[in-house]
């Protein structure tokens, strides 16, 4: 199994810090032109969240992505990522929204954010998991590209929501199993929308789910890695706890087809301009540097931080998890 390099690097400025903690903002179906009409449309609607499942246990992935920054030097981005592991559905979404969730499911619903008199964003009592200390792996984690997963929700598919600042994409499919091919020593290969993965599983695990949309095996996947060593999944935690499987129900979302967004992100994030402008497609940026939620908080949203002079900070080089669509 190939392994990542782990390659360090000190944060010295934000870049594109467009972190999507719910994907969900809101108002199901509604397609919305812009940051501005975005805003405007979350004073009007409540946001909530439906439980479609309760987990069994719960998986925790580091997971790295290989790629450059916007001068071509070498990085690797890093995400925590959880897998609900429910009777009917799994979800697998960034960890730091899970603990989010958690903190609500125990009554602490004080998670508000605000404009200091230094202009600065403070994160009040109830945000402690984005306190000070964390707040670099926090700004870190906005490089990755990580869309949330439903599998097999509803019933037959796998539904997606991922974000193309400023429009949330929601593709419902039908669940397609993998083709996986087995070796020895509890290990795996496959082609998954363009992309060819070498995994570990363990049977002494029993479930069929995985990071991302790689599962279907006869065990938790505990390693993947991409062909190309670019993307690695490795597990790090297996807790058995029961929690509430969410679902947003009232999320602004444009509904559309796996191979549309696919191809949509390719567009978008692999443009050469991406890396030094991450928002060079958007022609709308007279708004705030944040979306909130209708009670001004940033729950359930994604923000993109803009630099003094209100200019998109740089990105780093898109590599995509998928290549084409199947």
């Amino acid at each position: 199994m190939t392994e990542l390099e782990l390659i360090t690097m000190p944060m010295k400025k934000l870049i594109a810090t467009m972190f999507i903690l719910g994907l969900t903002i809101g108002a199901q179906g509604q397609e919305i032109d812009g940051v501005d009409a975005i805003m405007a449309s979350i004073t009007t609607v409540k946001i909530h969240q439906d439980s479609i499942d309760t987990s069994r246990l719960v998986a925790v992935y580091d997971y790295e992505c290989r790629t450059q920054d916007a001068e071509g030097k070498a990085v690797t981005d890093r995400l925590k990522l959880c897998v609900q592991v429910g009777q009917h559905c799994t979800r697998s979404f960034p960890y730091r929204k899970y603990r989010m969730e958690r903190q609500w499911a125990a009554g602490n619903t004080d998670m508000r954010s605000r404009k200091g008199t230094d202009g600065k964003l403070e994160f009040l009592e109830g945000w402690d998991f984005i306190g000070d200390d964390e707040f670099p792996q926090f700004k870190a984690e906005s490089y990755c590209f990580m869309p949330e997963v439903w599998t097999n929700y509803p019933d037959g598919k796998v539904t997606v929501r991922d974000a193309i600042v400023p429009t949330i994409y929601e593709t419902k499919e039908e669940r397609i199993p993998i083709k996986w091919e087995l070796a020895d020593s509890s290990q795996a290969t496959c082609l998954l929308n363009g992309q060819h993965w070498m995994v570990r599983y363990d049977e002494d695990i029993p479930t069929t789910a995985g990071p991302w949309k790689l599962c279907g095996l006869p065990g938790l996947i505990v390693e993947a890695v991409s062909e190309d060593s670019i993307h690695h999944f490795t597990l790090t935690d297996v807790q058995h706890i029961a929690a509430p499987i969410y679902y947003e129900t009232s999320a602004i979302t444009i509904k559309t087809s796996e191979a549309k967004l696919i191809k949509n992100r390719l567009k978008v994030f692999g443009n050469k301009n991406y890396a030094k402008n991450p928002l060079y497609y958007v022609t709308n940026r007279n708004s705030a540097d944040e979306i909130y939620t209708d009670d001004g908080s940033l729950i359930n949203g994604y923000f993109v931080h803009y630099d003094s002079e209100r200019k998109a900070n740089e990105a780093h080089v898109y590599q995509p998890l998928e290549l084409s669509e199947q």
